[in-house]
């Protein structure tokens, strides 16, 4: 039984992580983040603002986007294999997203060749700092922190949570609960902001997500210095800035990847009045943009190798 469900788990993920490759995210229509905004700033927008509610917000969106996506899988699961398979995989190929984050990168760099003043206009998309009088260097900076930073949230955890779950529990429950990683960070995205308006509701969000991102981030930060390691960067500083930078930023995870990060290619990733992360004497232009997009793509493959290759001896282990 629990051979068959690992073989089900290495199809669904295989197949998921395809889908994201090679299609991307699919449409807003029926994206599922989409829908979990929606519900979220309906319930913030109805709701006074307070911590009770940011924890309702946390509870009451878990639990409807957990139980819709556990009853789809029960259905399909039951109707047919195959369906279940497709279905699982599109599903699970939604909290997680390797295209949309290097593609995005990739368009800021390209705006960044092109035209400064689009390439900020493009980058104010993506951050929350002001990008009107950023220079070449500081966008640079803030394509690659923004990078660097989502590789955690983006691909290392919900794949962290789908990997450890799925093996004593399988699929049929490790992808709700990927989905509930998709919530609350998705929840965190819209309201883990200090302003006036949202310090309380998104208080109990704002945690949530530091304590889920936690133990990936930390993996996601060692990862990074191995692929530094291959690529021939420098994987001996990319360790040292970490350990050195990495709690430095506002959040207690961002920082390993993007200390990681910085120390592998050499460079200072500055957000003015913030932080200053490393001590690399290498000038930002947009070729170091390509550098940790190359950087972000092996941490990405090894650490779905890695997942894989757990299941596949886990597997062999109980032939």
């Amino acid at each position: 039984m629990i051979y068959e469900s690992l073989i089900y788990s290495i199809s669904i993920l295989g197949l998921a992580v395809l889908i994201d490759l090679l299609i991307g995210e699919v449409p807003d229509k029926i994206h599922p983040v989409i829908y979990m905004g929606n519900f979220i700033s309906k319930l913030k927008n109805y709701l006074p603002a307070t911590k009770t509610s940011g924890l309702l917000i946390i509870l009451a969106t878990n639990f409807t986007f957990s139980i819709i996506t556990l009853i789809l899988l029960l259905i399909t699961a039951y109707l047919n294999n195959w369906l279940y398979v497709i279905l699982a995989s599109v599903i699970l190929s939604t909290t997680f997203s390797i295209n949309f984050l290097i593609k995005s990168v990739k368009d800021i760099q390209k705006d960044l060749n092109e035209d400064i003043d689009k390439a900020r206009q493009s980058m104010s998309y993506l951050v929350s700092r002001d990008t009107q009088e950023l220079t070449e260097s500081r966008i640079t900076s803030a394509a690659i922190e923004t990078l660097t930073e989502n590789i955690t949230d983006s691909i290392i955890s919900p794949l962290f949570y789908t990997t450890i779950i799925s093996i004593p529990f399988g699929m049929i429950i490790a992808i709700p609960c990927a989905v509930i990683y998709r919530v609350c960070n998705t929840m965190d995205a819209m309201l883990g902001y200090k302003t006036k308006e949202l310090i309380d509701v998104g208080c109990y969000p704002a945690k949530l997500d530091d304590v889920l991102n936690y133990i990936p981030a930390r993996i996601a930060g060692y990862y990074m210095i191995l692929s530094a390691y291959i690529l021939r960067y420098d994987y001996k500083q990319s360790y040292h800035v970490m350990k050195e930078f990495a709690l430095k930023t506002p959040s207690p995870n961002s920082g390993y990847t993007m200390s990681a990060a910085a120390g592998a290619l050499n460079i200072t990733l500055t957000k003015e009045g913030v932080y200053q992360l490393g001590y690399g004497t290498t000038e930002l232009t947009s070729d170091k943009i390509t550098e940790s997009i190359k950087l972000t793509k092996v941490t990405s493959i090894l650490f779905i190798v890695t997942i894989l290759l757990v299941y596949f001896i886990i597997a062999m282990l109980l032939l």
